[in-house]
């Protein structure tokens, strides 16, 4: 056993249990909360007719909105840079959780399969679930009020899929492993968090991401390969922020 892998004291295992509720308290685990008040809300007013945007203008002054979006974006690169720091200061240094020097042919490659096997199905499940009224609708996002709209949704689509798969899968499914939890049920815990936290755009958006998780989730444990989940997470986002913008005033039955 290396350092990292070692049975733990009782004040060892106290610590990562409180780690694990500090940096899931600052990030995923807020928005699970806040997503289910969302739901709950959406719900009691009519969940069908209820519209979610995506990535909205946060400002009527163009500049202020680019702020407040690279805000959102530096947040979540922090979130991810804080678990991958955390983790090597304990022993797992970026590459023990499949953070290492990226390999085209596993790493690119595979994030693409990835990124097909999960987002087809996924177009299909929120179809069926926005016609019996689980879904809210998505509201498209604006792609030409401004040069820097599409770049910066791009750059948003990589931060949202740094931030989900190093806390949610990497520093997570590392930390309960730490704590002799079953691979199976820590697999279970990673998914639900990550279905949780979806719920706001309705139960069909939950349970198409906990099966992601799912996903996900085994096979980092099967592989040890982060990069590509982050890189199929990414290409996911990307063809719902711009993709999906880009298509939607086309293809009316993705409205």
């Amino acid at each position: 056993m290396t350092g990292a892998d070692k049975e733990l004291t009782d004040t060892q295992r106290c610590a990562v249990r409180i780690e694990i509720a500090i940096v899931l308290s600052l990030s995923f685990a807020l928005s699970a909360y806040t997503a289910v008040l969302h739901l709950v809300e959406s719900v009691l007013l009519g969940l069908s007719g209820q519209t979610v945007a995506l990535n909205p203008s946060r400002s009527t002054f163009g500049f202020i909105d680019l702020g407040l979006n690279l805000a959102v974006l530096v947040q979540l690169l922090a979130w991810g840079a804080l678990a991958v720091y955390l983790l090597w200061r304990s022993g797992f240094s970026p590459a023990r959780i499949g953070l290492g020097r990226i390999r085209c042919r596993s790493d690119v490659l595979g994030g693409l399969g990835l990124a097909a096997l999960i987002g087809i199905p996924g177009l299909a499940v929120y179809q069926i679930a926005r016609a019996l009224g689980m879904n809210a609708s998505v509201q498209p996002a604006e792609l030409y009020d401004t040069w820097w709209r599409i770049p910066l949704l791009l750059l948003l689509a990589f931060g949202n899929g740094w931030a989900e798969e190093v806390i949610v899968v990497g520093f997570l499914l590392t930390r309960l492993r730490q704590l002799r939890v079953s691979p199976w049920l820590a697999l279970v815990i990673s998914s639900l968090l990550r279905g949780t936290y979806h719920l706001y755009q309705g139960f069909g958006a939950g349970i198409g991401n906990l099966a992601m998780g799912l996903v996900f989730g085994y096979l980092w444990q099967r592989t040890g390969r982060l990069w590509p989940l982050i890189i199929a997470h990414t290409l996911i986002d990307a063809a719902a922020f711009v993709g999906y913008s880009l298509l939607a005033g086309h293809l009316g039955w993705l409205r």
